[in-house]
């Protein structure tokens, strides 16, 4: 089976970044496939992906969300896109920018290993996934794949 690679994006807001990672949750365990064809409607509950907003929401949102049926209504995962975004939050505090915590591991490993650590829900990869479609720099898919001890999957460019 062809996977098609992702389309990159060139990030102009946190709820960009937020947005991003929050597909990588939702896809991990998934059908791809599933999450495409609800990410309109789970877009919607998410207010766009604000990350301001989404920080503040309160147990009784995540009630409400796990009874919307446009999402995907994992509560654990729902928790943790609200989870995130809090940290994304305080990273773009400390950093002046989220670009900016995103370079400040001095290359590719380093800045997977902290994103694993902070960030709920986002495995290995999910963190390449979020990587490569924010535009940082990644190796090729069949390099890491190749580091990972992992049999790529074709990939149409």
């Amino acid at each position: 089976m062809v996977h098609q690679a992702p389309e990159r994006i060139q990030p102009h807001s946190l709820g960009d970044y937020l947005e991003v990672m929050s597909k990588a949750v939702f896809q991990s365990g998934i059908s791809w496939k599933v999450v495409d064809a609800k990410w309109p409607g789970i877009r919607e509950a998410f207010q766009g992906f604000d990350a301001e907003a989404i920080a503040g929401f309160t147990p009784d949102d995540v009630d409400r969300l796990t009874g919307d049926s446009r999402v995907i209504r994992n509560r654990r995962k729902l928790e943790a896109i609200i989870e995130n975004a809090r940290q994304m939050l305080d990273l773009e505090e400390q950093h002046g920018s989220f670009r900016d915590y995103l370079r400040s591991h001095g290359g590719f490993e380093g800045t997977v290993a902290d994103l694993r650590r902070r960030f709920r829900f986002l495995g290995e990869l999910g963190a390449y996934y979020f990587l490569w479609v924010v535009n940082e720099e990644v190796p090729s898919y069949d390099d890491w794949c190749a580091s990972r001890g992992r049999t790529p999957h074709a990939v149409a460019r």
